[in-house]
């Protein structure tokens, strides 16, 4: 994970990428309603990466990766995240390959992998993620 300091418009993108981030966890919300949680579980990961890639823009960072914890460490040392925080967002980060390829698990295809538990443990912490960056916006 790679974050550099920008200049130009970037930061003006910040609140497209917080707005996108909303929109995937509405998302998240509605797979989990129709019982696809490997959907909602993905979902609610990007939610969470997307509104951490907001708080870097806003910040005038832009950061690369795919590991919300690890975007959730490089942020500027005054955003320090609390370390639930980033434990939320490793919880996050394990749905971000097996939810989507029948490889990413031993056997069995994703969607019988996951259910309720893992889908709204995945939403509510997407939303605090979401919360946090939000907050500490510029």
């Amino acid at each position: 994970m790679v974050a550099a300091v920008v200049k130009g418009t970037m930061a003006s993108r910040a609140r497209d990428w917080l707005r996108q981030a909303e929109k995937d966890l509405e998302m998240a919300e509605f797979a989990r309603e129709r019982a696809r949680h490997e959907w909602a579980c993905f979902a609610a990961h990007q939610a969470a990466e997307k509104a951490v890639q907001a708080l870097h823009l806003s910040r005038r960072q832009e950061a690369s990766g795919h590991v919300v914890a690890r975007l959730l460490e490089a942020l500027p040392s005054d955003l320090v995240p609390p370390q639930e925080l980033l434990d939320r967002a490793r919880f996050l980060d394990g749905f971000y390959v097996p939810t989507r390829y029948p490889n990413g698990h031993p056997e069995g295809a994703p969607f019988e992998h996951y259910g309720p538990l893992q889908s709204d443990q995945a939403i509510a912490y997407a939303r605090e993620i979401l919360a946090y960056a939000r907050d500490h916006m510029a």
